[in-house]
Parts: structure tokens; C-alpha cells; sequence
């Protein structure tokens, strides 16, 4: 588990499918990742499901976001992790709304970019948000990310956004300065 101030990353688990399922079955969470809402049945879903928990890909780290109170309400992860280059990919979904604009985005975010660097020898963490997410990016600001590039892909405008560690360490020690 990874603790921060207002949620707890654990392990995904066989009985996140159900809230899973529900959020990537849901039109707008799947128009704000991009996609298309999935179409297969829960049964199917769930046996896709506990074969990805059992085999997970070698190239990310998936975590469900819990609050303190041990509530699931979405899922993180970064992925597409290359040792060679020293970069991942960072990807966060809060699927359950009345956690939405609560701050609870940017506690996810900055623990795990805080695990990321704390536990690899990675050097970047970059992401891609559509370019009309507004509360994302504004979140992905808050947490020290950068636009770097703006592209269209797939018909979708994309903005690119990344934070390397010394940008990351910098802030962090700023900010336990004014703790201080």
C-alpha cells in the first residue's frame, strides 16, 4: 500500500471489478479517457479481469485509489515503463463523481509521482490528456507536470504533459521548506 494525505493506493483486487466495470461501461468517463465504453457483459468482464490480476503486464504498476476509509473510487497506474529511456507513462481515473474536484486527483497523482521517484531510478513521468479536460490538466499543473507538445491522434487533440525527477525533487523540498 501506498499511503497519501486523503487516499491509499493498494494492489487491484477481483472485487474492483464490479466498480470497475461500472466506470468503463460509463459514455462520459469513457469520452473524457478517449474510448469507447466497453460493451461485453460483467461476466465476460470479470474473467478478462482476474486473467489480467493473474498475468499482469511487465511494463506498468496498476493500483486502485482508495480513501482513508477504505472506499474504491478509481484506479491509477503508470505504465509503458522503459528502463532504457527512463520514462513511464502516467494514467489516473476517479470513476466515482462525488469524489470530482476534491481535491483527491492531485493527492493521487503527487503520491504516486512521490512513489515513482522514491522507487525507480526513472527519470521522467509523462501523460496525455484530451486537450478540452480541463479539470485534469489543471490537476496535472497542480501536481508540477508541463505541456510539452499538443498533438491530434486518433481525432482526438491530445496534450502531452510531463515532469522529470529534479523538477519534482525541486518542488518537493520548496514546499517542506514552507512547511517549515
Amino acid at each position: 500500500m501506498i499511503n497519501g494525505s486523503r487516499i491509499v493506493l493498494r494492489e487491484k483486487a477481483l472485487e474492483d471489478a464490479r466498480s470497475d466495470y461500472t466506470w468503463e461501461t460509463d459514455p462520459e468517463l469513457a469520452r473524457l479517457d478517449a474510448t469507447t465504453p466497453i460493451k461485453a457483459p460483467f461476466s465476460r468482464y470479470r474473467l478478462d479481469y482476474a486473467e489480467e490480476l493473474r498475468n499482469p503486464y511487465s511494463a506498468s504498476r496498476r493500483f486502485a485509489i482508495d480513501t482513508l476509509d477504505g472506499k474504491h473510487i478509481g484506479n491509477c497506474a503508470y505504465y509503458n515503463i522503459s528502463e532504457t529511456n527512463g520514462e513511464t507513462e502516467l494514467g489516473i481515473m476517479i470513476g466515482d463523481r462525488d469524489y470530482w474536484n476534491k481535491g483527491y486527483g492531485r493527492d493521487v497523482v503527487c503520491t504516486l509521482l512521490a512513489h515513482i521517484f522514491d522507487n525507480t531510478r526513472l527519470d521522467r513521468v509523462y501523460l496525455k490528456t484530451l486537450a478540452s479536460n480541463y479539470r485534469a490538466q489543471n490537476c496535472f499543473l497542480k501536481s508540477g507536470f508541463k505541456p510539452y507538445v499538443r498533438l491530434v491522434k486518433n481525432s482526438h487533440d491530445f496534450l502531452f504533459m510531463e515532469i522529470f525527477r529534479r523538477e519534482w525533487e525541486t518542488a518537493r523540498t520548496k514546499n517542506s521548506d514552507q512547511a517549515s
